[in-house]
């Protein structure tokens, strides 16, 4: 079975700066990275032990927020009255 290699957009070459010209894919636990246009290529061992997530407000929330209630939105035909 043949890997898929697969184009990273908007990252540029460290080498010859060409831009939308890496391709990425992963083997045997390998992370792989070459560009097309010229000779740069790079493996880089994929960890097991990842990295905890970063703190932000999006997935922290208060003790008062978890607590709210979910209310489903109602979506409204415009041919329709309102009740």
């Amino acid at each position: 079975m043949s890997t898929i290699k697969r184009f990273i957009a908007g990252v540029t070459c460290p080498r010859c700066a060409a831009m939308d010209r890496i391709r990425a894919w992963e083997q045997n636990n390998i992370r792989y990275r070459e560009c097309v246009s010229c000779d740069f290529f790079e493996q880089l061992p994929i960890e097991d032990d990842a990295l905890p997530e970063i703190t932000t407000r999006v997935n922290q929330l208060r003790d008062d927020q978890k607590q709210q209630d979910v209310q489903p939105v109602r979506i409204l035909d415009p041919g329709k009255p309102s009740r």
